[in-house]
């Protein structure tokens, strides 16, 4: 058994329910239809008998519905521990967490890897393309099937803040507070450079073929692998990788050439592998994708429905994210405030990058602390 952290939610199952059928299928935002959809999610603490204590968590480009606790057998927690469970700031002795994988997520959510019931095949690169609304359609259905009418909160880092940010504006009957952490309105060229990089490497791998890995028997691996080495670069600052590998050889001494003579080849090449067992190369350029598209204040009345019932919004930076920087949140926050809605804006300091969202920083845990206990002091 792996050692139980006091402050963990413990032993966690991973559920997964069919929000849309064939007879009543997920319309998406280009107006095609999708069903059947499943969704893979987990619940943490106990709804209160007012169901005014929920909060909902959206995850990341890599994340999942396992957020927090330990599935069985596992020895690593979810990917929020630090942030879920007694004590910590959702505190699960008063908050109702619901975590899930998003659409197109493949990891227990239909996605391009799912298997179309018409052709009995995987949908492949026949799935339609998908936009934020999209996830946010899920996740509000899934809200729905727990019988919540109105969250406490929703609250996400990176692609999970970006859905947090659709939902508040497109939907702000269905929250109270919005929490976006390390997350953009609108990804600059060199994001959706990024991006387009990690793609080309997937789609021009020779076991990519045409996005028919699965039913042929192989996968991507290199290609894959790639797109996630040069991601984590990104994901990390400068610093962090200087005050870790440094120029430090991988062997005793380095023989130049064209192997892995440094430490930090090393453990890029390990984020890669370890990569591959836990995530679909199909869903890494559908997610992407939907991100790149983004762009919720290109429609100047994208705030409109907030001057009847604003939510409250908290968001947050961290000073060594190069990935999406400061100015990304304070773009958010120009937004808010020309629309005279209430927010919160912080800029952490820390030296882990775009990746500081995901740890248990003291002064990033403080903020959100207070956030969240002022929301629950002044509920719906």
């Amino acid at each position: 058994m792996p050692h139980r952290d006091p402050g963990s939610v413990g032993v966690v199952e991973t559920q997964t329910v069919r929000l849309f059928s064939d007879d009543q299928p997920l319309v998406l935002a280009d107006g095609s239809t999708l069903g059947p959809v499943d969704v893979a999610y987990e619940t943490y603490g106990t709804l209160s008998d007012a169901r005014d204590n929920a909060v909902f968590v959206c995850h990341a480009l890599t994340g999942d519905a396992h957020a927090a606790g330990y599935a069985p057998g596992a020895i690593r927690p979810g990917w929020w521990d630090n942030l879920i469970g007694p004590g910590r700031p959702l505190d699960t002795d008063r908050f109702f967490v619901i975590s899930a994988n998003l659409l197109g997520g493949c990891q227990g959510t239909t996605g391009p890897s799912t298997l179309n019931p018409d052709t009995g095949r995987a949908y492949g690169l026949s799935f339609p393309l998908l936009q934020m609304s999209d996830f946010v359609t899920v996740h509000r259905a899934l809200v729905q099937h727990l019988g919540i009418a109105r969250l406490l909160a929703a609250v996400g880092g990176s692609l999970g803040g970006m859905q947090v940010l659709e939902w508040a504006t497109s939907h702000p009957d269905d929250l109270a507070n919005a929490v976006v952490v390390a997350a953009s309105s609108r990804l600059n060229a060199q994001n959706i450079a990024f991006s387009a990089v990690a793609r080309k490497a997937i789609m021009s791998d020779p076991d990519f073929r045409d996005g028919d890995y699965a039913e042929l028997g192989v996968n991507p691996d290199r290609g894959l692998a790639t797109a996630r080495m040069m991601a984590h670069i990104t994901y990390v600052s400068e610093d962090a990788l200087s005050a870790k590998f440094g120029r430090t050889p991988q062997g005793e001494a380095i023989r130049p050439g064209f192997d892995v003579d440094f430490a930090v080849e090393s453990y890029l090449d390990h984020q890669g592998e370890a990569f591959l067992g836990r995530f679909d190369a199909l869903s890494y350029l559908y997610l992407t994708r939907v991100m790149d598209y983004f762009d919720p204040f290109a429609d100047t009345s994208a705030l409109a429905g907030l001057a009847k019932r604003p939510v409250k919004f908290l968001v947050v930076s961290f000073d060594s994210d190069w990935r999406f920087s400061t100015q990304h949140s304070r773009r958010i926050v120009r937004h808010l405030e020309r629309a005279q809605l209430p927010v919160t804006f912080r800029e952490i300091k820390s030296p882990w990058g775009h990746d500081s969202f995901l740890l248990d920083g003291a002064q990033y845990h403080a903020t959100l602390t207070a956030f969240f206990d002022r929301a629950l002091e002044e509920g719906l």
